[in-house]
Parts: C-alpha cells; sequence; structure tokens
C-alpha cells in the first residue's frame, strides 16, 4: 500500500476531484427529476408512462459515468497520470463532500470513473473509496435546508382517523379520493386490531416518510406507528379505481409484508429523496432482516446496493474460511453457478460453449439479463448484481470448481498469483431449487409449491414475459415461500411468441415419430406440450392440473397476448388480494371489487 501524500498541490487532482463530483451532481439532479415526475404520471395515470420511465432511469447511472470519463480523458491526461496525483485527487474529493448531501452514492461514482481508468492493481483504498469516509449519519440535522425525511404526527384515539386523513391529504395528490373517510375508517379498524386494545401512550405518533414510493400502477405510503416501546411498520397502496378515483387499497402493518414489497423480485421504486442515506436508515428499522445493500437498490440506487453488497462480501471472505464450490442442483448448459455455503448468494458465470439443443450466444444471454434488469419483474424474477472483473482469493476454490471453470469459461478466468479474476458474472440471491424442494416436500408443501409456480407463469405472462424454459430447475423456493424464475437466457415477450395448437397426427407413423411431423418456427411454442416435461410426477400432475391446466392451452396463451397488445396492465400485487378493503366488510358501500395492478 502506498503512503498518502503529505502535501495536496496538485491543481490537476483538484481539477479532476471537481470535474467527476460535478459528473455526479448532474446524475442525481436527472434521477431526481424523473422520480419526482413519477408524482404526475401516477395522477394522470400514465401507465406505460411510469414503466418506460422507470426502464429509462436505470440507464442513466452509466452514462453519467462513460460522460465523466470522456472529459477526464478530454481534459487530463488520466492514462499516464502518477499514483500520487490519483491519491490527492481522492482527498480532494472527500474535502469536496463534507457538506454534500449524498456523499456515499458520490464515493460509489468516484470508484466508477477510477476503476474504469485505471489498473486493478491500484485499486485499494488509497485510490478508491473501499471503505465510505463520510459519514451518513444525521446529514440532514447538520443541513437546515434538506427536506425532513419524515413527518411525525401525533393523534389520540378520538381524532386518529382525522389525523390519518390529513395525513394522506398532506401528500397534495391531485386527484380525487372514492372515500377517504371510509378508506381510513378500514385503516383505523386494522391498525385498532394490531394494537389489541392497548392504550395509547403519552408519546404515540405515526412517522411518514415525506415521499411517496411510486411503482407501476401504485402509490405506497411508507411509515411507522410508535407507542411507548411498541413500533409497527405502516404501509398504505393507494391506487385509481376504475373512473379514474384514488383509493387506499388496503394498510400492511407487519414486517414480512413489507419484505414482500422491497422484494428483490421486484422492479425498482421512484422516490424523490434529498438524503437518500436518511430514507435508507427509515426503512432498515422498519425491515431490519434487509440488507442496506437491497434497501439501496429498491430505491433505484443499484450502483449503491452493488458497493454495499460488495463490502459486505469482502467482510465476509475476511470472517470466514469455507471455499467456493459447485452450486448444488443440475447443472446448467449456459451458466456455471458457484457460491460459497456461508454466503446466501450465488456466482453466475456465462460459460464458453453451449451444447445443442441450446443456439444462443453471449451477447444474446446478456441482453437477456439486461431486458430482466429493466422489466417489471412482478415479484417472479429475481435481480441480478452485474459485476466486471471480481478478483477472488484462489485458495478459497475447491480444485474441481477451478478446474471446470478453467475448461468451460476460460475466456472469463484471469489466473494472478493468488487471485482468480472472473470478468465478467452475475450474482443472485440463492434460493432452493423448485426440483430439489419437491423432491423433500411434504404433500402440503407441494401443494402450494406447485400452486405458486402455475401463479409465478400468470404473474410473469401478465408482465410479457415467457419463460421459454420452464423445468422446475430454472425456479427457486424463496424464504417466504414464494416461487421465482431465475434462468434468462430463453426468456422471451410473450407478443414474440407463436402459440399453437399441435396438428394432429396423419397416422401412426407420425405418433411414433423421434420428431415433430408438423413445422416449428423459432417461435413456436406448443403449451399441449409442456406436461411431458413438467408433470412426470402423479401428485404433481394432479396439483397442476386442478390449479392450472389452463396453462397447457393454447388459448390461454392467446387471450393474454391479445390484452398485452391492447395496451391493458394486467393485475399483480405484491400482497395477498384477499386483504384489499374492496373485500372487506367495513368497505363503503358501492366501492370498487375490480382488480387493479401494484406490483
Amino acid at each position: 500500500m502506498n503512503e498518502l501524500p503529505t502535501r495536496l498541490d496538485s491543481q490537476v487532482a483538484f481539477a479532476i476531484a471537481r470535474a467527476m463530483l460535478d459528473g455526479f451532481n448532474r446524475h442525481y439532479r436527472l434521477f431526481r427529476a424523473v422520480s419526482r415526475e413519477a408524482k404526475t404520471r401516477f395522477e394522470n395515470g400514465d401507465w406505460s408512462g411510469q414503466q418506460r420511465a422507470q426502464r429509462e432511469r436505470i440507464a442513466f447511472y452509466d452514462t453519467r459515468v462513460d460522460e465523466a470519463i470522456e472529459q477526464l480523458q478530454a481534459n487530463f491526461d488520466v492514462a499516464h497520470l502518477g499514483t500520487e496525483v490519483w491519491q490527492q485527487a481522492k482527498l480532494h474529493y472527500i474535502g469536496l463532500l463534507t457538506e454534500h448531501l449524498q456523499p456515499e452514492l458520490a464515493e460509489t461514482f468516484f470508484n466508477s470513473v477510477t476503476t474504469k481508468i485505471l489498473h486493478r492493481r491500484h485499486f485499494h483504498n488509497d485510490i478508491l473509496f473501499v471503505r465510505p469516509a463520510i459519514s451518513t449519519e444525521y446529514i440532514e440535522y447538520d443541513e437546515p435546508a434538506a427536506q425532513p425525511t419524515f413527518r411525525a404526527y401525533y393523534p389520540t384515539r378520538d381524532d386518529l382517523q382525522q389525523t390519518l386523513v390529513r395525513i394522506v391529504r398532506n401528500y397534495q395528490l391531485q386527484r380525487p379520493f372514492a372515500d377517504l373517510e371510509g378508506d381510513v375508517a378500514c385503516v383505523v379498524e386494522a391498525l385498532q386490531a394490531r394494537l389489541q386494545g392497548a392504550r395509547l401512550r403519552s408519546n404515540f405518533q405515526i412517522q411518514v416518510l415525506s415521499s411517496l414510493f411510486y411503482r407501476n400502477k401504485g402509490a405506497y405510503l411508507i411509515g411507522r406507528v410508535i407507542n411507548g416501546y411498541w413500533e409497527a411498520p405502516l404501509c398504505l397502496p393507494i391506487l385509481h379505481d376504475a373512473q379514474g378515483r384514488l383509493i387506499i387499497d388496503t394498510v400492511l402493518l407487519d414486517e414480512d409484508d413489507l419484505l414482500l414489497l422491497f422484494s428483490f423480485a421486484r422492479a425498482y421504486f421512484m422516490v424523490d429523496m434529498a438524503v437518500p442515506s436518511a430514507y435508507v436508515q427509515f426503512l432498515r428499522a422498519l425491515m431490519p432482516r434487509k440488507p442496506r445493500s437491497e434497501i439501496y437498490s429498491a430505491l433505484g440506487l443499484a450502483k449503491q446496493g452493488k458497493t454495499l453488497f460488495y463490502r459486505d462480501f469482502l467482510y465476509h471472505l475476511k470472517h470466514s474460511s469455507d471455499r467456493f464450490t459447485t452450486a448444488p442442483g443440475i447443472r446448467g448448459m449456459v451458466m456455471l453457478v458457484f457460491t460459497l455455503p456461508s454466503f446466501p448468494f450465488v456466482f453466475k458465470v456465462i460459460r464458453d460453449f453451449y451444447p445443442p439443443p441450446k443456439d444462443t450466444t453471449r451477447e444474446q444471454i446478456k441482453a437477456k439479463y439486461l431486458l430482466v434488469k429493466r422489466h417489471d419483474r412482478v415479484g417472479r424474477m429475481a435481480d441480478t448484481l452485474e459485476y466486471s472483473n471480481v478478483a477472488f482469493p484462489r485458495e478459497r476454490f475447491t480444485s474441481e470448481l477451478v478446474e471446470e471453470l478453467r475448461t468451460t469459461c476460460g475466456s472469463q478466468l484471469e489466473e494472478d498469483g493468488e487471485l482468480l479474476v472472473i470478468r465478467h458474472c452475475y450474482i443472485e440471491r440463492r434460493m432452493i431449487p423448485l426440483n430439489i424442494y419437491l423432491q423433500e416436500a411434504t404433500p402440503a408443501q407441494l401443494e402450494a409449491a406447485v400452486t405458486d409456480y402455475g401463479n409465478a407463469i400468470k404473474d410473469l405472462v401478465a408482465a410479457n414475459i415467457f419463460p421459454g424454459d420452464m423445468l422446475w430447475k430454472n425456479f427457486g423456493i424463496t424464504r417466504h415461500g414464494k416461487v421465482v424464475f431465475y434462468d434468462y437466457d430463453e426468456i422471451e415477450y410473450i407478443t414474440d411468441c407463436q402459440f399453437r395448437r399441435v396438428p394432429q397426427a396423419r397416422d401412426e407413423a407420425d405418433e411414433m415419430a423421434a420428431e415433430p411431423w408438423y413445422s416449428v418456427g423459432p417461435h413456436d411454442v406448443f403449451p399441449e406440450t409442456f406436461g411431458s416435461f413438467l408433470l412426470g410426477n402423479p401428485q404433481v400432475r394432479e396439483v397442476f392440473l386442478r390449479h392450472h391446466a389452463d396453462l397447457l392451452d393454447p388459448a390461454f396463451w392467446q387471450a393474454q397476448q391479445r390484452r398485452i397488445r391492447d395496451g391493458q396492465l394486467i393485475d399483480v400485487f405484491p400482497y395477498d388480494p384477499a386483504r384489499r378493503f374492496a373485500r372487506r366488510p367495513c368497505a363503503p358501500a358501492g366501492a370498487p371489487t375490480h382488480l387493479l395492478e401494484t406490483s
């Protein structure tokens, strides 16, 4: 490790630091602007615009990084600057961040730019922010101009309903509610049931985050209820009804509810945040089991999520001793998947060659994963963290895994002394492969898993996604018992597929033939054939046919295609639809009972 410079006398270093911070500030200004506009899109019911903005915002970060690199290369001879200049640039950058409201994001931006310019030998804390340098604690306390992260209200039992009405109205949504008083009555009823008759303490309060959380067709009011030492999350999903009026759809009061709402298998929220670290701290108090990295990602700050994840990973490596090994389950033809047993994630590397019947390329596979990153994942497709040039300690790999990497992923492997460097990999949350889960499941577990597998397929259909390879091994079970898809190399848009019936055989020879007797186009799909490779287990077959026989009928898929082409957003909820107020006795008379998608 190099010694830090004793003087900060390089004008080039200061200019580099200033240019990089200007690049980050431009990025976050644009990021906030498109997130702030989500409110207007929600009010106007511009659902396609909301989804388009969610997709396009993902590309903002890399675009700004590339712009910063171009500027540095045009204005400075960055390829030939000495180590001390880069060390001084970091120190100057730290000085510029002392009053900044997003210092952790700015540090990550500095890393993103610098690692694309410098060689890996410079990737240490003297030059990069391997560790954070600026504290994010109490930023808004030190900055009077910053918008408060949350507002606190102090209702009594007698005015609880009026207080909740005031809380909702304070967000100033420019669209009328169908029956705000009636909806809030349902919220109060649920909250009182949760309090179980407990006496309201003198410091009873409701704290709500200053910005609503927008995603697809929903806006989410998120806060917490505090009654003495008792606390509970509070989330109110706000939707449009059939007439375009606003409704509070339900109330969520449990940590598990929020964990599903912020799941790694869902699209990112749009939230207007002056101090993102304060939002993360507030949300972490509601979901202490949720890593900060995943919360940042859920807020649309995926690069910060990657930074924190990697720091956690390095920390785990330092404090563990087990070895990387091939992940359990059936080995994929496209990806080599390995894992560290003590770490709840898997690492996926694209193989160099793919045996028949696979017909794809590395570029096509990467495009599929990018599609999923930018698409609405409806709680059914795992988010992936994409990394380049990841250095692993060679001693932590089994010899069998090293040999398999050399043999099948040689183009992606660099052996550098005591390090194994993987040039490109994806990292996903580890789940129990569904085929393994079904082998060990009780009858009740099998019924629930097979039923949710069909539900997962239908949710993917609602998002215009055809999984392609629907085998059980390509799905996993989360800790909440949800079935999630995680193998993306064969996904297609539903609207790009041709769903056909199997033509009737002309004679016995056709029926006995090893190959189809009919022509098959590159986008042809024959749902009637799904059962032959999915339903060999009699128990699985019985459950599947009882709940999801329609998945074997081309008419189901064709009907979904028509709905999507007609511009309908099919409804998927991040909570049990049975909990919707429209189905509860307390709902006001004439309340709508139609479905509204809020994934």
